[in-house]
């Protein structure tokens, strides 16, 4: 076979594993689905990958690097006028980030909290890591520039991740209870509490900010 029609194939499993997911969740995916919408025989995924959690860490670095790509972005997006909030700038990540979640609720259930292989795990705590490090440059920022008091913002930023997260499991579940309000006014309340985790005076009702809420 063709080195070139291997990558193909591979991407085509990748994109269908993908695909799978956002569909049907981790639990859903099964190498027999995956193999009928990437149009393969099922043993053609053990020629590319040792095996289904191998393949997932895969998608699940894929799809976690979108959602760092996509709240860089946020952060890029902040004082475009010239005169960037330091408190926005760590706040915009965020929003960013609770919005994809609820816009694509069995993708962030796969991302954020349903049982999957160690490796996968592995692949998610690293990415929550990562999502910490960035907020603990924009902490830092905004602590220099007086935004925000001195604080530890290794511990602030692991603190937001870790609210966030656990504030989005319940309204994503697959048996999540109905919602008592709407998705903004989740969003404004997550917003809230952030802003106060930082330590940032409080201000007026906040305009959410839209960001890059479709996720490709």
């Amino acid at each position: 076979m063709r080195a070139v029609d291997v990558a193909s194939t591979r991407d085509r499993l990748l994109a269908a594993a993908r695909s799978v997911v956002e569909e049907h969740g981790y639990g859903g995916a099964s190498v027999a689905a995956i193999s009928v919408a990437a149009g393969v025989a099922n043993g053609t995924l053990y020629r590319h990958f040792g095996s289904k959690a191998e393949l997932f860490v895969e998608v699940f670095r894929d799809v976690c690097g979108r959602e760092v790509d996509a709240m860089r972005a946020a952060v890029e997006q902040v004082g475009q006028d010239g005169r960037p909030d330091p408190v926005e700038r760590v706040l915009a990540p965020l929003d960013v980030f609770a919005r994809r979640a609820l816009q694509n609720r069995t993708l962030a259930w796969a991302l954020l909290a349903e049982p999957v292989d160690a490796l996968v795990d592995e692949v998610r705590l690293e990415y929550r890591r990562t999502y910490r490090d960035l907020l603990v440059g924009l902490l830092a920022d905004a602590v220099d520039a007086g935004a925000l008091p001195p604080q530890d913002a290794g511990l602030t930023a692991a603190a937001l991740v870790g609210a966030v997260g656990e504030a989005l499991v319940g309204p994503v579940s697959p048996r999540a209870e109905p919602a008592s309000g709407t998705d903004d006014s989740l969003l404004s309340g997550l917003r809230d509490v952030c802003r106060r985790a930082t330590g940032a005076p409080p201000r007026g009702p906040d305009r959410l900010p839209q960001g890059d809420g479709d996720r490709r």
